[in-house]
């Protein structure tokens, strides 16, 4: 892949997206993760208004710290950068003060860490209604349509999706083009939803590079039975995944009336 055109090329694309749409700039959340870096710079690029919004939910220090650490480089670099931090730990615990009861933990947790990138959707959504800009989502394309590896209404509720048709090896690429800091590209992947320390690939069961390798083998119409043993074990999973998150990556189905019922 050629890092540079491609960042035109998608600069580009943002740009006249924005002002077709007569949208001010753009507004994003920055975790201190690959995928933010890499937009949040992309989106600057521009040279319209980009507001980077920090939104701690329990969040890791590591975290916090690569996020400031990014927009401070952000702000030095771009004079179109504006910044703000809303610390959702208060509103989530509320919320969870007032659910009901729960046996089953682990669906609890799932649920729970569901509501977190929520939260935040709805924080997006609301400084995008005060200045006019687009929310910008950061999913790339393991995540987007591969595994779909987001959470519905959550971090996948966006406007426009910039790195969406990009591997995640090559939002590796982007981020060392534009300058993500090093920090945040040697950072082991987390979405941060749990309150641990679990990374991407522990929920995952497989690294990005392996599901790149399992999205590419569907694509040539391999299967399983050609792979060695881990290789299956991995295409089995991303198959799996792919199945069951369909009602994300399709569009929501329609009850159609038909014409003679009418």
């Amino acid at each position: 892949m050629n890092a540079e055109k491609v960042t035109a090329y998608i600069v580009n694309w943002l740009k006249d997206y924005a002002i077709n749409a007569k949208m001010e700039g753009f507004v994003l959340g920055v975790s201190g993760g690959i995928d933010s870096g890499v937009t949040s710079t992309l989106c600057t690029m521009t040279g319209l208004q980009t507001l980077c919004v920090e939104m701690p939910i329990h969040q890791g220090l590591s975290q916090i710290r690569r996020a400031q650490e990014h927009i401070a480089q952000l702000k030095k670099r771009f004079p179109n950068v504006s910044s703000t931090r809303m610390d959702l730990t208060p509103v989530f615990e509320q919320f969870r003060s007032q659910t009901p009861q729960v046996i089953d933990d682990s669906l609890l947790e799932l649920s729970l860490a569901n509501t977190r990138s929520r939260l935040r959707m709805t924080t997006l959504y609301y400084l995008s209604g005060l200045h006019g800009y687009l929310v910008a989502g950061t999913g790339n394309k393991v995540e987007d349509f591969g595994v779909g590896f987001y959470t519905k209404y959550g971090d996948g509720g966006v406007d426009i999706s910039p790195i969406a048709d990009l591997l995640k090896s090559e939002v590796y690429e982007v981020g060392r083009y534009v300058s993500v800091p090093p920090s945040i590209l040697k950072a082991v992947p987390t979405d941060g939803l749990f309150g641990d320390s679990r990374t991407d690939e522990d929920q995952l069961g497989a690294s990005y590079d392996e599901l790149e390798w399992a999205m590419r083998m569907e694509d040539e119409g391999k299967t399983a039975e050609s792979f060695s043993e881990r290789e299956k074990t991995v295409f089995e999973l991303y198959i799996r995944m792919r199945k069951a998150n369909q009602h994300k990556m399709n569009p929501i189905p329609v009850c159609e009336i038909p014409p003679k019922l009418r």
